[in-house]
């Protein structure tokens, strides 16, 4: 029941992203989960959703030579990154308490 409930979750992030987005989110996912010992739930989905939005922000960074439009992309990237902060916080948190260890602190 768990993996078809991670199944759904991920169809809902897929869904808002271009194909390369969505090969990034999955990588970061799979990161999170086999590397990272993250536990598969919607705030490791968000996340990860947040990273790509990120990378999204990087790949139109050339295009923000207006004033305006630097304005936007500075406000925009704040705002996302502090999302992944919070984001990172929470899933750190559910990890310490679940007593999963990450993948590279065990080798």
């Amino acid at each position: 029941m768990n993996e078809s409930f991670d199944k759904i979750l991920a169809k809902r992030f897929l869904k808002e992203l271009s194909p390369s987005e969505q090969y990034f989110f999955l990588n970061k996912v799979d990161e999170a989960i086999y590397k990272e010992g993250y536990t598969p739930d919607e705030d490791l989905f968000y996340y990860c959703y947040f990273l790509t939005l990120k990378e999204r922000f990087r790949s139109i960074m050339p295009y923000r030579t207006e004033g305006y439009l630097r304005y936007l992309y500075a406000e925009g990237l704040k705002d996302v990154e502090d999302s992944i902060k919070n984001y990172k916080e929470k899933i750190d948190l559910k990890r310490a308490l679940s007593g999963r260890k990450s993948k590279k602190a065990v080798e």
